[in-house]
């Protein structure tokens, strides 16, 4: 499979794994329409968690996605003040929101983001809840994997691009192991190859990190299986993540798995979409699913700027 596809592939697997999971969000497992009635469109009578939001609309996942991958390729680099600063337009302009409208804000992020305007540095405000561990800044961070190829420079930035609005080391830690799974994915391993590689790297970057490696091993606990539960958790979002990816065979039977788990259906599904869509390659997401992603054109402007810098 071409590069250019896998990177296709978890661009618009991200999105549309978001757009996925919007209808069903916070709803319980057992409350959600059979697996085989699970669409982008849900099934006639089931009750939408946002009844006023159209069909195929990614939500705060994936317009932070592509602030984070605007930022990056207009400093070719990551400049935690630019991507803040694209963080807060997005949150009071609706940039990269679908007809910039912001209808889903974590409490977390609100907070952060509203301690940035006050002033705040960006470093600190991750921390104005010095335990939160939310997994909205993992649900943002696979284009650091499409973009940066040095994977010790690719932990670093994801550790840094958390302290935004997620500084603890466990967010931290789920975002650099996450992404170390994506770039072995990109370059052709299989689920468990990938995972089992990423936790290797992670590893050996963190032999000189005491802190960061007791977080791994204590908090995310890589092991020889992976359980989640769909929660908002960063641990369990991850692990679900993980689990969903090794147990299945496309894309599609990936991120309706992870729809549903129930719970942060959204970003499940996000999160395990852009990992299967680098798997499966674009030409793995189903015609009808992409087609029905409201301002897909938009986006692939974004998408045609990182693949023209990577010259692929």
């Amino acid at each position: 499979m071409e590069k250019r596809d896998r990177i296709a592939g978890g661009f618009y697997g991200l999105l549309i794994g978001d757009a996925l999971g919007v209808p069903y969000e916070f709803q319980q497992a057992d409350q959600l329409p059979p697996y085989e009635k699970i669409d982008m469109i849900p099934p006639a009578g089931f009750k939408r968690t946002y009844p006023q939001v159209e069909t195929g609309t990614w939500s705060d996942d994936g317009a932070q996605a592509l602030c984070l991958l605007d930022s990056l390729l207009s400093r070719k680099e990551f400049s935690l003040d630019s991507f803040s600063n694209m963080l807060l337009d997005w949150y009071e302009n609706g940039s990269w929101a679908v007809g910039n409208k912001v209808f889903d804000v974590g409490v977390q992020t609100g907070q952060a983001l509203h301690a940035y305007k006050r002033g705040m540095s960006a470093c600190e405000c991750g921390l104005v809840n010095p335990e939160g561990k939310g997994n909205g800044a993992l649900m943002r961070v696979l284009p650091l994997a499409l973009w940066q190829e040095d994977r010790k420079k690719l932990v670093q930035d994801a550790h840094l691009q958390c302290l935004i609005t997620h500084g603890h080391i466990c967010n931290q830690v789920c975002c650099a192991l996450y992404c170390l799974a994506a770039k072995a994915l990109l370059d052709g391993r299989n689920a468990r190859e990938a995972i089992r590689e990423a936790v290797v790297g992670l590893r050996e970057i963190y032999r000189d990190m005491p802190e960061y490696e007791q977080e791994l091993e204590w908090s995310i606990r890589p092991g020889a299986s992976w359980e989640g539960n769909g929660t908002g958790y960063v641990v369990d979002c991850l692990r679900s993540a993980f689990m969903i990816l090794e147990r299945t065979s496309d894309y599609e039977e990936a991120v309706k798995q992870a729809v549903g788990l129930g719970n942060d259906t959204d970003t499940t599904a996000c999160v395990t979409g852009g990992l299967a869509g680098i798997l499966y390659g674009f030409r793995g997401i189903p015609e009808t699913w992409f087609s029905g992603l409201r301002e897909r054109e938009k986006a692939a402007k974004l998408l045609e700027r990182l693949l023209s810098e990577k010259g692929i």
